[in-house]
């Protein structure tokens, strides 16, 4: 998730104009962004390949117009190697089919009373989305060389449900619950290449239809296939804390604190479902929970490929670790310190040196990434340290990181015994 660094937000890849100063620099200033995002990135999707995402949507994203942006982003995900579970919701869609008919919702205890009218309301809601979905897939990447590259999407009877039943007085009627996710038969298919696409219905051994949540699907799939990670594309602006600031990282003590205040979350039952279902993905064993706006252009891209993302996710504990470098840092170390090598800003040194030296470094780490590096040089006999190697991802940039690392150099120093830090420059 992000620091929005300048290289990340300074304009299209592309830039075009009419003047001759902008054209003769654009190629330039292009191949500089391009490459600043590269570098940015590319830990990111080393660390996601392979790995088991799903994606639930609410029904609202569709009546947005969002759905095939989503779908786009979606396909490149599947293109890079990420299995995808895509979970949608219907619940405007619903509504609207009920509309149609003369009729009205009925909810008790925050879940909609499924009669026979509504049962097939969502049958014809789901059914128009999903092959509104199969549709969009079967395009590919749009403008790319996979343009005529469809994506396999297997759906069918993956989730199996059973009756809520009478609740304090309440029959709830074809309304249901997650009874079991057919997990080998979803993985057989991610195993293929294939995206699994999961409607809001699940069906008993006898064959009765129920109406599903979308949140508590989506929760019951990423428990089931040990995700690494479950996405909700939610029609919230994000979760804010009591001065409207964006929390892009909540531990799951800080979001049951969240839950159980009614002034610090903002005044949202769809809030309060989002994150309770993160909850029970996290009590479950899925390590990570987002929760992103639809309604950001690439919202999906952004969380996943920027350090802070656009969205919040629930982890057990913090992410971010300040430590002391290992071996296995080394190539991670190697990745921060190279640009500026090349632009002279550091003095290069071989990886050799590097690995000889790597009980001299600190890194900053975020979710198994290095994102800043220091190191202490100590000279004992004069009370003296050289500071060095000091950088952050440009893609973390502007966070504090760089202070961060200096304090804790400075830390290192005095337990060192040492009295004096200095810097050596390449620049006069």
């Amino acid at each position: 998730m992000p620091s929005e660094s300048d290289s990340l937000h300074a304009g299209p890849i592309s830039p075009r104009s009419d003047s001759h100063f902008s054209h003769s620099l654009a190629p330039a200033v292009a191949a500089s962004q391009f490459v600043y995002w590269l570098r940015s990135v590319a830990p990111y999707i080393h660390n996601f390949r392979h790995r088991t995402f799903v994606v639930g949507f609410p029904g609202e994203l569709v009546q947005a117009g969002r759905l095939n942006a989503l779908i786009q982003d979606i396909a490149l995900l599947t293109a890079l190697g990420i299995r995808i579970v895509v979970v949608h919701g219907c619940r405007p869609q619903v509504e609207e089919q009920l509309r149609l008919r003369g009729l009205e919702g009925r909810f008790a205890q925050g879940m909609r009373i499924t009669d026979s009218p509504a049962l097939e309301c969502l049958k014809e809601a789901s059914g128009e989305i999903r092959l509104d979905i199969e549709a969009a897939f079967s395009q590919g990447l749009p403008n790319t060389p996979m343009a005529n590259s469809a994506i396999r999407v297997i759906s069918g009877n993956l989730v199996s449900a059973r009756p809520v039943g009478i609740v304090q007085g309440v029959d709830f009627q074809h309304t249901g619950l997650v009874r079991k996710i057919d997990r080998a038969a979803i993985r057989s298919a991610l195993d293929y290449g294939s995206v699994v696409l999961l409607s809001p219905l699940g069906f008993s051994p006898t064959g009765e239809a129920f109406n599903l949540s979308m949140e508590d699907v989506a929760v019951a799939t990423a428990i089931a296939l040990d995700a690494d990670k479950l996405i909700f594309l939610t029609e919230l602006p994000g979760m804010q804390s009591a001065s409207g600031e964006v929390l892009s990282e909540i531990s799951e003590a800080n979001a049951r604190a969240l839950l159980a205040s009614n002034d610090a979350l903002q005044p949202s039952e769809a809030a309060r479902g989002y994150l309770s279902a993160a909850l029970r993905a996290a009590e479950g064993g899925v390590e990570r929970s987002h929760l992103v706006p639809f309604d950001t252009d690439g919202s999906l891209l952004l969380e996943l490929f920027l350090h802070n993302g656009v969205g919040s996710m629930v982890v057990e504990e913090t992410l971010e670790a300040l430590r002391e470098a290992t071996i296995d840092d080394v190539g991670g170390i190697l990745s921060i310190i190279r640009p500026l090598e090349d632009d002279g800003t550091l003095v290069r040194r071989e990886p050799g040196t590097v690995e000889r030296d790597i009980e001299r470094f600190s890194v900053i780490e975020h979710d198994g990434v290095i994102f800043g590096c220091a190191a202490l040089f100590p000279f004992p006999e004069s009370s003296m340290g050289e500071m060095a190697c000091v950088a952050v991802n440009p893609g973390a940039q502007g966070q504090g990181d760089g202070e961060r690392l200096l304090r804790h150099i400075e830390q290192r120093a005095r337990a060192a015994g040492l009295k004096r830090l200095f810097v050596l420059t390449t620049r006069t």
